[in-house]
């Protein structure tokens, strides 16, 4: 069952505006996403899958606020707000994920969680953050959670490993795995646990999100313009791919043009085309939070 929408494909990163961390903080954050209160809760909303781990500060226009973490989600999800909402979004640097919340980021995929409840530093920070402004967020982190965050040269050495292979897998064309071990000078299994560890998902799996995050930036369903008010209808229209599918493929490093669309498929539930012309799955309950395992 499907749900035709042909004038807009809302996604969160269409409406959400976006800032770099400052320096202070890259070691554990790379951005900080505003996404405003949305007053129209009447049409499906697109998450396309993220690669990363997401500290979400929720606040619902009743008032009441609430801190989250979303891990990283490997396919899109279809869903309607329930009520009037806006959120901050704190985007986890790859690695950060032990020493900002004490668990692995495999342990996080496709899941949500109260910060509250982790063991990291991160948890004990979650109620002052939920009654911040979006512009207060990134300077009381600046202030509070260097004092909070220790790390061994190990730790330095692996986050750094780990941020190089990211980049490498970023690429339009990533480096396959064997050829990217061999150039770190580790193994394919050591490699392999670095990103599922630091990451939450495999080396393979994580260029596969960043190609189908490419194209959908590309073909008009993500932009740059940022929305002047905070309704759905005020946003811009999804624009359909000029360029064919075959040219989107090579550009973004498929083999072929059936290649990219069943790896499209995989991750955002339709083929490209019908993605592109707004024939969506029917929409979902948002997910429920989960209950956070904790050693005996």
């Amino acid at each position: 069952m499907t749900t035709r929408h042909p004038a807009h494909t809302l996604t969160d990163e269409l409406i959400e505006t976006t800032v770099a961390a400052p320096e202070s903080l890259r070691p554990w954050i790379t951005e900080l996403g505003h996404i405003p209160t949305v007053t129209d809760v009447s049409l499906p909303f697109t998450h396309i899958p993220q690669a990363a781990t997401t500290i979400v500060l929720r606040a619902e226009a009743a008032g009441h606020r609430e801190a989250m973490v979303v891990g990283p989600q490997t396919k899109a999800t279809y869903s309607r707000a329930e009520k009037p909402a806006g959120c901050v979004r704190l985007r986890l640097e790859p690695g950060a994920t032990r020493q900002l919340l004490g668990v692995p980021a495999t342990d996080l995929a496709n899941r949500v969680f109260r910060l509250a409840d982790f063991p990291g530093v991160a948890a004990d920070l979650a109620d002052e953050l939920t009654h911040l402004a979006p512009e207060e967020v990134l300077p009381f982190l600046e202030d509070v959670l260097p004092q909070h965050i220790s790390e061994d040269p190990t730790q330095r050495a692996h986050r750094t490993l780990l941020r190089t292979a990211v980049a490498a897998m970023s690429a339009a064309a990533p480096t396959p795995v064997h050829e990217l071990a061999a150039d770190l000078a580790v193994s394919e299994r050591q490699l392999r646990n670095l990103f599922t560890t630091g990451v939450g998902v495999s080396p393979k799996h994580y260029a596969r999100i960043g190609r189908v995050r490419h194209i959908l930036a590309n073909a008009g369903n993500t932009s740059s313009a940022q929305p002047a008010t905070t309704g759905y209808y005020d946003q811009p229209e999804v624009k359909v791919p000029l360029t064919s599918l075959a040219q989107v493929a090579a550009e973004n490093g498929y083999y072929d043009q059936s290649h990219m669309s069943a790896d499209f498929k995989a991750l955002m539930g339709v083929p490209p085309t019908r993605f592109f012309r707004g024939n969506l799955p029917a929409p979902a309950p948002c997910r429920a939070i989960s209950g956070l395992a904790r050693p005996a």
